[in-house]
């Protein structure tokens, strides 16, 4: 069943489109990639998804009961953020920011969760580390677990591998086909169509503006 359809979608930014005739279907289960090359839009659609600008025609419609507020996100990183001075634990359990309600404290249950998330990322040695002071394959596991407490259903992801060196991206990858082998769906932004051909159930160029199996 579909999670996320594009229909007839435009995107861009003061009503001027910079990509359209988005036609696209993402099922429970699916690693999904969106290709193209920096600049051509991606970024765009992204945050299109995710409800932080909205379109300038055409639809994205949720279903089976996804909404757009519970999609995990692991953004590309500025050097500002790559100093933040929190520790792992902090930043992780930041992600289930979105369902603290009214209250001002995490729960126990948050908490746990946090410590799950730090586990299945295998970084439960960093868990009460300085974030800043840890490798950029650290991080991107770190931000990978903090996605993880925002949903149980998908998490998209935004250059994962970006910056980091041939050892780290493939473990990284590793990282996200486990996720999707356990029932994750995946959303996935890259320019790096090589690597990601492995792994994606489908791609989409947003280039070519079609979807490939």
């Amino acid at each position: 069943m579909a999670v996320l359809t594009a229909k007839e979608l435009a995107v861009g930014y003061e009503n001027q489109a910079v990509l359209e005739n988005i036609n696209f279907e993402i099922n429970a289960g699916d690693y999904f990639c969106i290709v193209g090359e920096n600049g051509s839009g991606k970024t765009t659609l992204m945050k299109t998804i995710l409800g932080l600008q909205q379109a300038v025609s055409g639809s994205i419609e949720f279903g089976d009961g996804l909404m757009k507020n519970e999609i995990g996100y692991l953004p590309q990183q500025s050097v500002a953020q790559k100093d933040f001075p929190a520790s792992v634990f902090e930043i992780v359990l930041s992600g289930c920011q979105n369902s603290l309600g009214k209250r001002f404290f995490y729960s126990k249950e948050q908490k746990k969760l946090a410590l799950s998330n730090i586990k299945k990322m295998g970084i439960e040695k960093l868990k009460n580390r300085c974030y800043r002071e840890l490798s950029g394959g650290q991080q991107q596991r770190v931000l990978l677990a903090r996605a993880l407490c925002a949903t149980k259903k998908a998490i998209l992801l935004d250059e994962p591998v970006a910056g980091l060196d041939p050892t780290v991206t493939e473990e990284m990858y590793e990282l996200i086909k486990q996720l999707n082998d356990d029932g994750m769906t995946i959303i996935m932004i890259s320019h790096d169509i090589a690597n990601v051909s492995k792994y994606a159930t489908k791609i989409y160029d947003v280039n070519e503006g079609r979807v490939t199996c």
